[in-house]
C-alpha cells in the first residue's frame, strides 16, 4: 500500500477539521464525502470516503453498504 493510500485510510471516519497538517497537505484536491446533516441523523462530521474524483467517493460508499444519496461531497482545500 502506497503512503498515499494509508493517508486515505487514515483520515476516514475523522473530522476534516482534525487532520493534520501533513495530512491536509497529502489530501489537498481530493473529493470527501460527509454525510448530510438533518435534525434526525444528527451525524457525526467525519470524512466516509476520499478519491480523485466523485465516481470514486461514491464506489467507496457503495462498496461500504452507504447510500451515496445521503452524502455531501466536497473538494479538500490547501490547509492554507
Amino acid at each position: 500500500m502506497t503512503a498515499a493510500a494509508k493517508d486515505r485510510e487514515r483520515a476516514i471516519g475523522r473530522s476534516p477539521e482534525r487532520l493534520t497538517l501533513e495530512e491536509r497537505i497529502q489530501l489537498a484536491g481530493k473529493y470527501i464525502a460527509l454525510e448530510f446533516y438533518s435534525p434526525e441523523t444528527l451525524p457525526l462530521r467525519r470524512i466516509e470516503a476520499i478519491g480523485d474524483s466523485l465516481d470514486e467517493c461514491v464506489r467507496m460508499l457503495k462498496a461500504r453498504g452507504l447510500d451515496p444519496a445521503h452524502f455531501e461531497f466536497t473538494r479538500l482545500g490547501p490547509p492554507y
